[in-house]
C-alpha cells in the first residue's frame, strides 16, 4: 500500500515534533468509526506500534466499535492488523444494550494499579458479567460474526451501486458491518456535501422508517452499523429507503 509510507511519515513527524521523547501510550480504533468509518492504510499501524514502543508507550486498541465480531472476519478488529495491543477497550457490544464496558490487559500492567488508589463502584458488577456471558453465547450460538460477514458484504456490494448511480455518492466502505457512506458534491471535487443537505438526506431516511448515524470530520459520512442479527431482507429495505431519499435529495436540486 502507497499510502501508507506516507502516513507512517507524518505519524513519525509527530512523534518528532509534538510530544516527549517518552510517551504513556497510543490508542486507535482499528478501524475509526465517529471518524466515517476510516480505514488505515495496510500495515500502518502494525508499524505505528512499533514506533510507540520504541519509545516507552503502550499500545491501546480501542474495540468498542470494532469488537465481538462486527467486521466479520476476526472476532477482534486488531487481529485484522496482525498486531497485539497491550491494553483492549471494551464496552457497548459487551453488553448488547446492557451498560457495561471493560479491559483487557497484561498481568504486568494491571499489577500497576495497586501502586495507587484505584476503584470502580460498579466495578465487577456480578449481573454485568451474566450479561456479558450470555452476549457472547448468543454470538456464538448464532453464528452473528459468519452473519456480519456475509450480510455486511452483502450491505457494502448493494451500497456500492448507489456510489455508481449518484454522483453525491463519493464513498462507500468498512468491513463486516461497521460501513460508511461518505457524501460529496461531486466527485472530483470530493468536498464535503453541505450539513443542510445531508440533514435532509438523514431525516427522509428517518420518516422513511430508517435510522442511520453520522460521522467524519464535517459530518459528511453516513455511519451504517446495525444490529449484528440483520438480514439480507433488512438490508435490501434500508438501501431502497437510501436510493429514495438519494432520489429525494436530487429532484430538491434540480
Amino acid at each position: 500500500c502507497c499510502a501508507k509510507d506516507q502516513y507512517i511519515e507524518q505519524f513519525k513527524d509527530t512523534l518528532n515534533t509534538s510530544v516527549p521523547k517518552s510517551i504513556a501510550g497510543f490508542i486507535a480504533e482499528p478501524i475509526q468509526g465517529v471518524n466515517g468509518a476510516v480505514q488505515y492504510p495496510r500495515s500502518f499501524l502494525k508499524e505505528a506500534y512499533q514506533l510507540v514502543r520504541e519509545r516507552g508507550g503502550v499500545c491501546i486498541s480501542d474495540e468498542v466499535q470494532t469488537g465481538f465480531g462486527r467486521t466479520g472476519s476476526h472476532f477482534w478488529g486488531f487481529q485484522t492488523h496482525d498486531i497485539v495491543p497491550d491494553i483492549v477497550t471494551l464496552a457497548k457490544g459487551i453488553g448488547n444494550g446492557f451498560p457495561m464496558a471493560a479491559v483487557v490487559t497484561t498481568k504486568e500492567i494491571a499489577s500497576s494499579l495497586a501502586q495507587n488508589l484505584h476503584f470502580n463502584t460498579f466495578g465487577g458488577s456480578p449481573l454485568a458479567c451474566v450479561v456479558g456471558a450470555a452476549v457472547l453465547d448468543a454470538i456464538e450460538e448464532d453464528s452473528l460474526q459468519k452473519n456480519s460477514e456475509d450480510v455486511g458484504t452483502y450491505m457494502l456490494l448493494e451500497l456500492a451501486k448507489l456510489r455508481d448511480e449518484f454522483e453525491i455518492v463519493g464513498d462507500v466502505r468498512g468491513k463486516g458491518l461497521m460501513i460508511g457512506v461518505e457524501m460529496v458534491t461531486d466527485k472530483d471535487s470530493r468536498q464535503p456535501l453541505p450539513a443542510e443537505e445531508i440533514n435532509q438526506i438523514w431525516e427522509d431516511c428517518k420518516d422513511m422508517g430508517v435510522l442511520i448515524g453520522r460521522g467524519g470530520l464535517y459530518s459528511q459520512t453516513f455511519r451504517i452499523k446495525p444490529p449484528m442479527c440483520i438480514t439480507k431482507k433488512d438490508v435490501d429495505f434500508a438501501v431502497e429507503v437510501f436510493h429514495s431519499a438519494l432520489q429525494k435529495h436530487m429532484g430538491r436540486a434540480a
